[in-house]
Parts: C-alpha cells; sequence; structure tokens
C-alpha cells in the first residue's frame, strides 16, 4: 500500500466552514474504484482532504495491488476517527455504501454511524436548474465557477489505468490516478461556493428594505409590485435569477431583490362556520344570523359554503398557504390565496421577513 500526502499549503476559502462544522473536524472524502458494485469491483485509492491551522492536507492511500483493500479500509478508518464530519461529493450513493460493503466483506467493525455527513451533490442537485446548470456533476459546477482541471481522465478511464498499473507499475500511471483524486478532493472545496444557493432557500435571510412600485406591463396596463431588498446568508459566487408565480428573485453578491404583485381589487372572505349565517343575494353578502335574523325573509337564504363571505377591495400580496389571515379568494373554489397590505403590515418588518422565506420556498418548489 502506497501512502502520499501533500504539504501542508494556504488555501483561501470561498464559503465559510464553520457554517457546516468545526472546521476542524471536517474531513472530505472521495475514493476511486474499477466499477460501480463493491462485489464485483475494487477499491483503489481512499483520498481525504482536511483544514489544520489553517492549511489544506491531504492524504492518500492507494493499493499497488488488488489485495491490499483491507489495508487500505484500515488505514482510512484509523485516520478519520479523529473528525466528526464528512464532506462528500454524491457519497451517499456511492463512497459510503461502496466503502461499508467492503468493511462486511473483510469482517472488519467499522461504519459511518458516528460521523455528520454532508453530501455537497444532495444539497446542491435540487437548485441546479435555479442557477441554470445542465447537469449536476463534479466538474460541471466546477466549470461553472470558472476553475478548470489539470487531469484529463475520467473516473471510468482511470480504471484501466489501474488495472494496467497493477500488472505493469509506472510512477507515470501512479501520478495519473493520485492527481485524478486529488483534484476530486481540491474540488470540492473548490465548489462550497455553489452552497451558497443552498443557503437562499435553507437559511434565513432578512429583509432589509421594502417598497411599493409601478410599472407598465406588456400589454400596456399599469400594475403595482412589492420589492423586498434582501440581506443573504451567503454571498453568491456568480448572480442568478429566476421566477415563478409571478414572483421574481434576483441576487448577486450578498443582496438580492424579491419582486411579489400587488393586486389591487375586491376579493372575498369566506366564514367557515357558514350554518350560522344567512346569504343576502341583493347585497351579495353573508351575515351572521344574530344581524340578518331580523332582515325580512324574502331577502335572506341560508348561507352555503360558497356564499358565505363578505367582500372587501383593497390591495393585496399572494400567499400559496394560509400564512397570514385572515385571507381573501376571488371564489370559493380558487385555490390562490392572498392577504391584505395594510398600513400596519407596512410597517411589520419581522412579517416580511416570514414572507420573503414564504415566497422563497414557492421559488424552491417550482424548481
Amino acid at each position: 500500500m502506497h501512502t502520499e500526502t501533500y504539504m501542508p499549503q494556504p488555501f483561501l476559502l470561498d464559503y465559510p466552514l464553520e457554517k457546516l462544522a468545526d472546521p476542524e473536524k471536517i474531513l472530505f472524502l472521495d475514493i476511486e474504484t474499477t466499477g460501480f458494485t463493491a462485489k464485483s469491483s475494487y477499491l483503489y485509492i481512499i483520498g481525504c482532504a482536511y483544514f489544520e491551522n489553517n492549511n489544506l492536507h491531504t492524504i492518500q492511500w492507494m493499493a499497488e495491488s488488488y489485495d491490499q483493500e483491507r489495508e487500505l479500509l484500515e488505514a482510512f478508518f484509523r485516520f478519520a476517527s479523529r473528525f466528526r464530519c464528512l464532506i462528500h461529493f454524491n457519497g451517499n450513493n456511492f463512497d459510503i455504501p461502496y466503502l461499508q460493503q467492503k468493511c462486511i466483506r473483510y469482517g472488519l467493525p467499522y461504519s459511518f454511524d458516528d460521523f455528520e455527513g454532508i453530501d455537497l451533490y444532495k444539497r446542491i442537485s435540487p437548485y441546479k436548474f435555479f442557477v441554470k446548470l445542465p447537469n449536476c456533476k463534479q466538474k460541471t459546477i466546477e466549470q461553472y465557477l470558472g476553475y478548470e482541471r489539470e487531469d484529463a481522465y475520467t473516473g471510468s478511464e482511470l480504471a484501466g489505468v489501474y488495472q494496467e498499473y497493477v500488472q505493469n507499475p509506472t510512477e507515470l500511471a501512479k501520478d495519473s490516478l493520485l492527481l485524478h483524486n486529488q483534484e476530486d478532493l481540491l474540488g470540492m472545496f473548490r465548489i462550497l461556493p455553489i452552497l451558497a444557493y443552498y443557503d437562499i432557500f435553507n437559511k434565513p435571510v432578512k429583509v432589509k428594505k421594502v417598497q411599493a412600485s409601478s410599472y407598465t406591463d406588456y400589454t400596456g396596463r399599469r400594475r403595482q409590485e412589492l420589492i423586498m431588498k434582501l440581506a443573504l446568508p451567503t454571498p453568491l459566487p456568480v448572480p442568478v435569477s429566476s421566477s415563478a408565480n409571478g414572483c421574481y428573485f434576483k441576487g448577486e453578491g450578498d443582496t438580492a431583490s424579491l419582486r411579489v404583485p400587488i393586486v389591487e381589487e375586491e376579493l372575498k372572505y369566506f366564514y367557515a362556520n357558514y350554518k350560522d349565517y344567512y346569504y343576502l343575494p341583493e347585497e351579495d353578502i353573508a351575515l351572521h344570523k344574530s344581524v340578518a335574523g331580523f332582515v325580512d325573509k324574502a331577502h335572506r337564504t341560508q348561507a352555503a359554503a360558497a356564499t358565505c363571505y363578505t367582500r372587501k377591495y383593497s390591495q393585496y400580496l399572494p400567499q400559496w398557504e394560509p400564512l397570514f389571515t385572515p385571507f381573501f379568494k376571488r371564489d370559493y373554489k380558487s385555490k390562490e390565496l392572498f392577504f391584505e397590505l395594510t398600513d400596519e403590515l407596512k410597517k411589520d418588518k419581522p412579517a416580511f421577513h416570514l414572507y420573503a422565506g414564504h415566497v422563497l420556498d414557492i421559488l424552491s418548489a417550482s424548481l
């Protein structure tokens, strides 16, 4: 078994590791194998990277023959025991179960139960359309963020290189195998800023400013919108914009704007306990029986769920679940919900923090 360590070197991180865990308890993990299933392929490299005294370290264990898998596993788990958080790329689907199956095969008592795991792929893949990525491969994300690799091989190509290396070891082949693994490890550090897009939807955002604005749409009609200026939890590495349900998000650096349409029209508030109400057809409203009982029977009917409402003309904001009450609708069967944009609400900044998160959830659900 060959062990390769690289001299500690300063590494400028563009994403704060402390957002994930204690930086010196984090271990980055990547493995190289000759295939996708543990039963029918070989493990030939386990690579790790970590921070210590603000310097980046890497260590790699490489099997120089097919029968050294057990040594790799033992060396890795001994080393990893001082860390508490494992960061990997698609490791939930591949690296972790592969290593676990190899441990079972060799009767080794190791597991990942004591580690907190963070899968970078799992965190960013739900938002690949938000950042307009063609796919969520690690190399694609690296290129999106402006990084190019030194190694020219793919993982599948290197499986053949390793098989040739076992038969005829050369320094060139060894360097190529180790370089690819090291590039995967360093690549995970490089793509950490992509988590800023995950943070938009999973960390609290703060509304710095709220204002109403008017604009003319493509039909020439004057419309109004609410603009919320946001302080993002993490600076964005690349500007991004997205829209859904009439709402529009645009972010750059550590700030963003969230635009939401303001509806100004007459909407209906539906009472839940319609059996306690009469509907007045001529007035097109429902009144509680304690009041409407004095109305002539010829001018009232028992209210039904669809006619038990009062009407109000005002300014409203959309919501996609009853976050703010009372909520209004255009008609009983309508799925669109609105709440009134009152003068009191306009001064309630915590309410807009909550509302901004609600709108972002809708943007996320539409991806």
